[in-house]
């Protein structure tokens, strides 16, 4: 009657229990799941928002740097009539940008939010995005891994609560979380009822197939950067962003022709299902799986933690370097014109 605070995953395993006679154990079984998968969840999430913070705190400086200092510069230049080198040009016509259109750095990423989650309260734009995640390198592996721990540990714990495999793999499809793995599940329960054994359609449809929406997303990720060029005020500047946009469109169709056929369920997973399954220890492999999966995600985890880290530093160096270049050439240049 609490469908809001218990799912289903609840309700199967405590009617298992009862009709079976191991109430509780199977709440144990549950209290551990949980617990398991809520200390995943964290360690996801805090991994997260170092980097968030980061670059939140970067956009803040630099966009302070161009729309307080800069300006200041450019007046100064002006005052002595300077002739001004391209990376000073570039650095000019970037600030005029993010004076006028500051707005734009709010309203993008919520635009593109909004975008996203409209487009996956459709299944067909769901599956897409979720393909094209799966598909980004290091993000994919982690989104990958994560789901396939989450999904093994629930049905290993449906199966031995001695909840129907049917019914378990259905929990399965709607706990994913992720519309390939959806899909995937359905196409394993279709599967099953045909007679087949869990392992030959966890097989058979373990790799992605062309989804156009996936290569949409490419596409248009792809040509962000470009997008962004060209609302930047100058000669050629238009023109640039068009050459960004078609060679970011076009490497975006590469990586995605690239990685389509990609696996997103291990030949590993399979089989140790077969081998479960011709033993009768299946919830026992599907436990190894996801205990596998978890020290994956965890291991994956650290290594961006540690990553990220450098990258931001080399970005923020990079940002501030040319910032400085930029403004002390000119600087260079009158100073010599004044000890003239």
């Amino acid at each position: 009657k609490c469908p809001r605070m218990f799912d289903r995953l609840y309700i199967n395993m405590i009617k298992a229990g009862e009709a079976g006679g191991a109430l509780e154990v199977i709440l144990q079984r549950l209290a551990e799941f949980k617990e398991r998968a809520m200390s995943l969840r964290r360690k996801v999430m805090g991994a997260m928002i170092y980097p968030v913070i980061v670059i939140i705190v970067a956009i803040g400086i630099l966009t302070f740097i161009m729309i307080a200092i800069v300006p200041t510069f450019e007046t100064m230049f002006a005052d002595f009539d300077l002739p001004l080198p391209a990376a000073t040009k570039l650095l000019i016509a970037i600030s005029h940008a993010v004076f006028k259109l500051w707005f734009l750095f709010f309203l993008i990423p919520i635009g593109l939010v909004i975008f996203i989650v409209l487009l996956r309260q459709f299944t067909y734009g769901r599956t897409g995005w979720d393909l094209f995640m799966l598909q980004i390198p290091v993000i994919g592996t982690l989104v990958e891994k994560n789901c396939m721990a989450r999904t093994t540990r629930t049905l290993a714990t449906l199966i031995a609560s001695g909840v129907p495999i049917l019914e378990a793999l259905t929990i399965c499809r709607d706990t994913a979380g992720n519309g390939m793995f959806e899909q995937l599940y359905s196409r394993v329960a279709a599967g099953i009822r045909e007679g087949e054994p869990l392992a030959v359609p966890l097989g058979e449809n373990a790799c992605a197939t062309f989804h156009p929406m996936a290569l949409f997303f490419w596409l248009f990720f792809g040509a962000l950067t470009g997008l962004i060029v060209m609302i930047i005020p100058g000669d050629g500047m238009p023109t640039l962003g068009m050459m960004f946009s078609s060679i970011g469109c076009v490497m975006g169709a590469l990586v995605y022709l690239l990685k389509m056929k990609r696996r997103f369920v291990d030949s590993l997973v399979v089989n140790m299902v077969d081998v479960g399954e011709e033993t009768g220890e299946l919830d026992t492999m599907l436990f190894k799986v996801a205990d596998q999966y978890d020290e994956e995600v965890r291991t994956t985890t650290d290594g961006l933690m540690a990553l990220i880290e450098p990258m931001m530093i080399l970005f923020l160096g990079g940002a501030v370097g040319f910032i400085v270049i930029s403004l002390f050439i000119p600087l260079i240049s009158l100073m010599e014109k004044l000890s003239t």
